[in-house]
């Protein structure tokens, strides 16, 4: 499992610029995510079905938390939004010209 950098390592805590809550928004962010990966993992490999439901559920859960944390971003960073959506219509380019060639 990987280790998270903890923003305070070696310093008495203090208040964070925006610059420094923003990089840990966006670490929190990657924990959700990888945390979907770990307990989808898990159900995965199980076979007992109570297991499964639950950690699905907990999966589920983790994707609200990561919900919340890249609309923060979107409050505090103006620019996150029409970057997202710049990305969001090249993928949807590419997947109109990956489904042309098909046809």
């Amino acid at each position: 499992m990987p280790e998270f950098v903890n923003p305070f390592s070696g310093m008495v805590p203090k208040k964070m610029t925006k610059s420094e809550l923003i990089r840990a928004i966006r670490l929190n962010l990657a924990a959700e995510e990888e945390a979907v990966h770990m307990y989808e993992a898990i159900a995965d490999a199980s076979d007992n079905s109570l297991a499964v439901k639950v950690l699905q559920d907990i999966a589920d859960e983790e994707r609200v938390h990561a919900g919340e944390f890249q609309q923060l971003l979107r409050i505090l960073l103006p620019e996150e939004e029409r970057l997202l959506q710049q990305g969001s219509e090249e993928v949807k380019e590419l997947a109109g010209e990956e489904k042309e060639q098909k046809e």
